[in-house]
């Protein structure tokens, strides 16, 4: 059976989903553009300040994927910085064209605090994970597991490579924190600059 990701308590209506989405959407055409974009404060809720990875999709493949662990900005501001960084400044890419722009499909991941795990307690489909070990970090989200078909030992290890560490490292000492994710995202592309703008 196909693992499903398990949600926490749904945060963001679909009025703000719509809103964060839209708001990456515009992010990467200002950077296109050379200006800079600039909003006004969606709402409270919004501002609060909320870690964030934004991940692209071009046809139906990973276009750029960045985010920022900890909650150190507003949440719609984290929105705008790291939908321009996976856009332009992901290492594995090239920068996306004007030409891709408007094919993009973009996926937002808003994470909770980070709290310290034992690889025994990982949940596939619930958790995330984060690595530190002897300067070396590493992060994998918890859509991951489930996109790859991970078991718990898999995820483990690939979150290891993701660091730079020996496979087996989660084994002998690592530090090892998780969290949960509320992930959205578009169905079609560019799917949150058609709907109705929101107040």
């Amino acid at each position: 059976m196909t693992q499903q990701l398990q949600t926490e308590t749904v945060e963001f209506s679909k009025e703000e989903r719509t809103q964060l989405l839209r708001l990456a959407h515009q992010s990467i055409r200002a950077g296109l553009e050379n200006r800079r974009l600039n909003t006004l404060v969606p709402s409270a809720h919004l501002a609060q300040p909320r870690g964030v990875f934004t991940t692209l999709h071009l046809k139906g493949h990973l276009r750029g994927c960045i985010g920022h662990i900890f909650a150190e900005n507003p949440l719609y501001k984290a929105v705008i910085e790291t939908a321009a960084a996976a856009a332009f400044d992901d290492p594995r890419f090239v920068p996306v064209t004007a030409e891709e722009a408007d094919s993009l499909q973009i996926e937002i991941s808003v994470l909770s605090p980070l709290v310290p795990i034992q690889p025994k307690d990982v949940v596939i489909g619930k958790h995330g994970l984060l690595v530190t070990h002897q300067g070396r970090r590493g992060l994998l989200l918890p859509q991951v597991p489930i996109e790859w078909e991970w078991d718990r030992e898999q995820f483990l290890t690939e979150l290891c490579h993701k660091a730079g560490l020996p496979g087996d490292a989660w084994k002998h000492g690592v530090q090892l924190e998780a969290f949960t994710a509320e992930v959205f995202g578009e169905a079609s592309p560019g799917e949150s600059l058609r709907e109705s703008s929101v107040v």
